[in-house]
């Protein structure tokens, strides 16, 4: 029997229950902190050599330089035609539907000039050049691939060079048809901490590239956020999440089927079932012991269960969104009648899946939405990875003669009020006199 916390929303502890369970430790331990700042410091310093070095010696390799590192653009080419063909074709559609979902976020430059003829505006370039970090090793994800490429892509960002570890030389054939469709320019057979110090910092190989995506392990994730300043980086994500607000109305296997598929990701992820109906919550856990034995992940399925689910009694379906709002999870199932009228309830989640038939597992694959998403109450304040990701806004100012001696005349007094001299006598200089 899986043991799942119950709460009951009109307890007066609730809340102090409900932070304790959603409590994640995200602290890294102070010697993979060293190891990585090592890692960092020795690629910068020695480039190539030192990649090479981490590579043989984490992942079980021989090579005897980078060359032995790249993949040529043909290889992906052949890995496509290899793929099953069925496995193909759905990339293939995946992909056209992360471009035509994606290509509704282009943001265009804009101006306007106003009546002296001073002309104000913004100009939205793309990024130069992108590195995409791809987990290889216990699991492969080309749906990874696909969903931090594509937007970037569709940005019109000029390069994206991608890396991923294959230990012990295991090149999965998925990633690279994956590669191949969506357009990757270069692509690594390395990983850890020394590609993303290779992609932030730049090697006599590898260009430095504005800005690295794509999920990893405990080093990767620490790395990514020691080298943000120096380039760019999408998100720290913490473990998966699923809220489910059911109102009681959904088949309970569905909705142990969609906990689970969270919590099958490893054992710190997280699943909240909440719903007004005590027997729908008692229905959902027959459903749960019944179904976990036939799953393949099941010993991991039932940890995550047992140390981070939370079924939730609430009084309604109000209350369960006002809830949600607190979580503000990663994804978010409604799985009530009427979905649309509770999803303008929500103010923070990563993804909205509405409606009984829209399982959150079709947002991970093929939907059109990016499945890049923020974890740990994040989306409290931040976004899906999504095009605006790869493009910067440049503000564009052209005074007229006239526009010039108006705004200098504001400039110079705040300037003086500051005791910027400098700043007010160069406004100064193009006033008219009256």
């Amino acid at each position: 029997m899986v043991e799942i916390m119950r709460l009951d929303a009109s307890a007066s502890n609730f809340r102090k229950a409900l932070d304790a369970r959603l409590a994640w430790d995200s602290e890294v331990d102070e010697t993979i902190h060293q190891t990585v700042r090592s890692i960092l410091a020795d690629v910068r310093k020695r480039g190539d050599a030192a990649v090479v070095e981490y590579t043989n010696r984490f992942d079980r390799l021989a090579v005897a330089d980078m060359s032995a590192l790249e993949i040529p653009l043909a290889q992906l080419k052949a890995a496509r035609a290899k793929v099953d063909a069925v496995q193909c074709q759905a990339l293939e559609q995946a992909t056209e539907r992360l471009y035509a979902y994606h290509e509704h976020q282009k943001v265009a430059s804009w101006s306007y000039t106003e009546a002296d003829g001073t002309l104000l505006g913004q100009q939205v370039t793309a990024l130069d050049r992108v590195g995409l970090y791809v987990p290889g090793g216990k699991a492969v994800y080309p749906s990874s691939v696909l969903m931090n490429a594509i937007p970037a892509k569709v940005a019109g960002v000029a390069e994206l060079i991608m890396v991923v570890p294959t230990p012990d030389g295991i090149v999965n054939e998925m990633v690279l048809a994956a590669a191949d469709i969506a357009g990757v320019d270069r692509v690594f057979t390395m990983g850890g901490a020394q590609a993303i110090a290779a992609l932030a910092y730049g090697t006599e190989t590898i260009p430095q590239v504005d800005k690295i995506v794509g999920p990893g392990n405990i080093y990767v994730a620490t790395a990514k956020g020691m080298v943000f300043g120096a380039v760019g980086i999408d998100m720290i994500a913490g473990p998966s999440e699923i809220l489910v607000i059911s109102d009681g109305g959904t088949h309970p296997d569905w909705i142990a089927m969609d906990l689970f598929s969270q919590a099958e990701h490893d054992e710190d992820a997280q699943s909240i079932l909440l719903s007004p109906d005590a027997a729908h919550l008692d229905a959902v856990q027959a459903s749960i012991e019944r179904l976990l034995p036939t799953m393949e992940r099941a010993d991991i399925i039932r940890r995550s269960l047992a140390a981070r689910a939370a079924f939730i009694k609430v009084t309604d379906l109000d209350q369960a969104a006002e809830i949600s709002n607190i979580v503000a999870p990663e994804h978010l199932e409604l799985s009530v009648e009427a979905p649309e009228a509770l999803a303008k309830k929500i103010r923070h989640a990563g993804a909205i899946f509405m409606g009984r038939y829209t399982a959150e597992a079709v947002g991970d694959y093929c939907a059109g939405p990016n499945h890049v998403l923020p974890t740990a109450r994040t989306a409290r304040f931040s976004s899906p990875l999504g095009v605006y990701d790869f493009q910067k806004r440049s503000s564009l100012i052209m005074c007229s003669a006239e526009g010039a001696s108006t705004l200098g005349k504001t400039a110079s007094v705040l300037a003086r009020g500051e005791g910027l001299t400098a700043h007010a006598r160069s406004a100064e200089y193009r006033i008219k006199d009256d």
